[in-house]
């Protein structure tokens, strides 16, 4: 009778989860959260499970099993808002770059809460993502980024590459816009045609983007022997209706006001809306301004004046950052900005 061939030995079987939790010394929720950059898990322990579950060879699932593979080939874009034009045109930017040189990028977003750009940054992590842009404005208070400074500082010290656009409180090479600079030059303008009472709807005052503009502004009126405790500012959402919002609030406290400024088109857009939707003249009684020139401010009725900024250019500068070698020390690219005068402003009314 011929002798049955033993069947092959089958292979290893891939590490689990609870294998990783328990090489790293956590509970089976912890390195859950961990891998999938959820909250209630502190910066320095998802950075300790991640680092254990690479030794180990675990793969959080088939879909990061494959991206695995090319991991080299993976760019993590961050924005705040994929709905708002200012980042879909630095998105632009990024693809074009990516395309050119045969990487893909994963896009999300965070809704300006910075816990949420946590969980981000740690599932970009988890899928082995190694360079990563995050665009959008820092926070003024430097401990609201303070977790996210240390997950970054982890990313970077495990071999990750990582690049911001705008101001923030992070070690890694910056795009910086020429926020404040638009502000002047903005102010200028306003001011040259004998405007001088003037109203503002900034977007949350937590955002450096909206300090910088504002001290731009600021700066600009202080210059021309102005008082700028004169200026009304009402803050509200970067959108469209946070900017019909706050202008309703501006102007009924303010009606006597010959000219708006809106620290980003979307809001200016809105406020233009509401003022057209108000009887209101625009502007041959009121002025209306904006910031970035986005695609739809040369389309709206009038024809939104701004400060442009590259936003295409400045996503693929950040893209060309993130790919470089690490430098010494943080590097910064300065943006210039344009003023683009159309048919929203013209002088005050007699």
């Amino acid at each position: 009778m011929a002798e049955r061939s033993s069947p092959p030995p089958s292979p290893a079987s891939p590490p689990r989860l609870i294998d990783v939790a328990k090489a790293a010394g956590v509970s089976l929720a912890t390195a859950s959260r961990s891998m999938t950059g959820s909250s209630g898990v502190s910066a320095e322990v998802a950075a300790h499970v991640q680092a254990i579950a690479a030794q180990v060879g675990y793969v959080p699932n088939s879909h990061a099993r494959a991206l695995a593979g090319g991991q080299a080939s993976m760019v993590g874009l961050i924005v705040h808002d994929v709905g708002d034009p200012y980042f879909g045109e630095i998105a632009r930017g990024v693809l074009r770059e990516t395309e050119s040189r045969g990487y893909l990028a994963l896009i999300s977003q965070t809704e300006r809460d910075p816990r949420a750009e946590l969980a981000r940054i740690r599932a970009l992590r988890a899928h082995r993502v190694t360079s990563i842009v995050l665009a959008g404005s820092g926070y003024v208070e430097a401990r609201t980024e303070a977790d996210i400074a240390a997950e970054v500082r982890s990313f970077i010290a495990a071999g990750g590459r990582a690049a911001v656009i705008g101001r923030h409180h992070l070690p890694v090479d910056a795009v910086l816009p020429d926020n404040a600079g638009g502000g002047v030059t903005l102010m200028r303008h306003l001011l040259g045609l004998g405007h001088r009472r003037l109203g503002v709807l900034g977007g949350p005052a937590n955002l450096t983007t909206v300090e910088d503009r504002l001290a731009g502004l600021r700066a600009a009126f202080g210059a021309a022997g102005l008082d700028w405790r004169s200026v009304p500012i009402e803050h509200g959402d970067f959108t469209r209706e946070g900017g019909a919002a706050a202008a309703a609030r501006l102007l009924r406290a303010r009606p006597d006001l010959t000219a708006v400024v809106a620290l980003n088109d979307p809001m200016a857009v809105g406020a233009l809306s509401w003022l057209l939707n108000d009887g209101r003249k625009v502007p041959e009684e009121i002025s209306v301004a904006g910031f970035d020139d986005v695609p739809v401010a040369r389309d709206v009725y009038p024809a939104l004046t701004t400060i442009r900024l590259p936003m295409v250019g400045m996503g693929r500068q950040a893209l060309e950052l993130v790919l470089k070698p690490p430098a010494a020390r943080p590097r910064r690219r300065r943006t210039p900005h344009e003023l683009v005068v159309r048919a929203s402003t013209a002088p005050p009314p007699p």
